[in-house]
């Protein structure tokens, strides 16, 4: 079993960065691909960015491409969001995923990782 707790949401203005951290336990970290997802009220959960077990793939939503930069530090269990030029419409809670499939592929639907964070809340006021 894994667990996820994110960190780093708060308010902020448009233009603004804030950077999301993802801090996991167990001995198998370093294993699972991870990924961020976000959900805005009333709609559904979507990708936001996802990284490979080793960090040398991600892939990123096209609405953050340029904008966001996924990253992990292994050696510390934590995923990061590094979140810039952020926009009203980011606005969402915002949740990490592990997946603890080993795939070439980052996966970017909801339905593949295996296990969440309870989610942390991202304001960009305009």
């Amino acid at each position: 079993q894994v667990q996820l707790v994110e960190s780093g949401g708060g308010l902020v203005q448009a233009g603004g960065s804030l950077r999301l951290s993802c801090a996991a336990s167990g001995r198998t970290f370093s294993t699972y691909a991870m990924g961020w997802f976000r959900q805005a009220p009333g709609k559904d959960r979507d990708f936001v960015a996802g990284i490979s077990w080793s960090g040398g793939r991600t892939r990123y939503a096209d609405s953050v491409k340029g904008r966001f930069t996924i990253s992990r530090d292994n050696a510390k269990n934590t995923v990061y969001l590094q979140m810039n030029s952020l926009k009203p419409e980011d606005t969402a809670v915002y949740y990490c995923a592990a997946d603890r499939s080993i795939m070439v592929v980052v996966p970017t639907t909801p339905g593949e990782y295996d296990y969440w964070g309870q989610g942390t809340q991202v304001t960009v006021s305009s």
